[in-house]
């Protein structure tokens, strides 16, 4: 069975193939605009959902796979910054605290089949110095990150502990997903 990864994400591309290496990759053009007052994890479903329904729109004999992570702080997303002051201002309200990670999954089957779900992780910041954040800053890699930070590069210095899912932090649950795939029989 064909499978289709509605992400341009290298991270997500990465993930996936911890589970198969036969799939296409068709980064999905959705509105990520959140409804105001929605409940946060819903709207990781709901923008999964959307990715996936648009990658299907031009693969509808694939399993399609979406995929949107978001980190939470004080109930208020933090989203990609806008540039490196905006980064230095999110990875300060970070700094000494735990903040959550929500991801969203969809996985849309050619028979109009549907498999949704929203994974949590904790993630705890160590108190780290100003003289830390600018040389994290310096290293370019917050600014395509939600929240401002990758756990899988630099940004691991920042980090002092999680309670949950590591990949759902990099963007993609592994193990559910495969779960998933597993039940349409799209992979062994």
């Amino acid at each position: 069975m064909k499978i289709v990864l509605a992400s341009g994400s290298p991270r997500r591309r990465e993930l996936l193939s911890l589970i198969t290496e036969n799939f296409a990759v068709c980064p999905a053009d959705a509105d990520e605009s959140l409804r105001d007052g929605a409940p946060l994890a819903d709207e990781v479903v709901r923008l999964s959902r959307l990715k996936a329904e648009a990658a299907m729109q031009s693969h509808q004999d694939a399993v399609c796979i979406g995929s949107d992570t978001m980190v939470t702080i004080d109930r208020l997303p933090l989203g990609k910054p806008k540039d490196e002051q905006d980064a230095a201002e999110m990875l300060r309200r970070l700094r000494g605290r735990t903040h959550e990670v929500l991801t969203g999954l969809a996985v849309l089957s050619p028979d109009g089949g549907a498999q949704t779900l929203c994974t949590r992780t904790e993630v705890t910041f160590r108190d780290f110095s100003e003289e830390e954040l600018a040389e994290y800053l310096a290293t370019g890699e917050p600014l395509d990150k939600a929240g401002a930070y990758g756990i899988q590069g630099h940004g691991a210095l920042l980090i002092e502990g999680i309670c949950g899912d590591y990949y759902s932090v990099m963007g993609l649950p592994v193990a559910p997903l495969g779960v998933m795939l597993r039940k349409l029989n799209a992979v062994r």
